[in-house]
C-alpha cells in the first residue's frame, strides 16, 4: 500500500463533481479538493485511468497532482485545527 496526497484544480462544475466522486472511492477528502488516498499500486493505476478520463485537455487550467509520500513524509504530517490524521486499516508501510 502507499500514500498518495492527490489534490485537483477543475473549473468546471460537472467534471470537479465526477472527480470529486472517483477519488470518494479510493480515499478520504480532508480539503476542498484535496485527498489522501492510501492504495496498492493497481488501484492507483485505476485511480489515475479514471481521473485522467474526466480531464479537459483542451482546458489550460485543469490539472490534477499526485504526491506519492514516503513513510517518513506520513510520520512528519503535522495538522493544526480539528481534523485528525487518520491511517485507514489496514495499511502497512513498505
Amino acid at each position: 500500500m502507499q500514500f498518495i496526497l492527490v489534490t485537483y484544480d477543475i473549473e468546471n462544475d460537472r467534471r470537479r463533481t465526477k472527480i470529486h466522486k472517483v477519488l470518494e472511492g479510493f480515499g478520504s477528502a480532508v480539503q476542498f479538493s484535496v485527498f489522501e488516498c492510501f492504495v496498492s499500486e493497481d488501484d492507483y493505476a485505476l485511480m489515475r485511468m479514471r481521473l485522467q478520463k474526466l480531464l479537459d485537455p483542451n482546458h489550460p487550467l485543469d490539472s490534477i497532482r499526485y504526491y506519492v509520500l514516503c513513510r517518513g513524509c506520513i510520520e512528519r504530517v503535522d495538522i493544526d485545527g480539528n481534523r485528525h490524521f487518520e491511517i485507514q486499516s489496514p495499511f502497512i508501510i513498505s
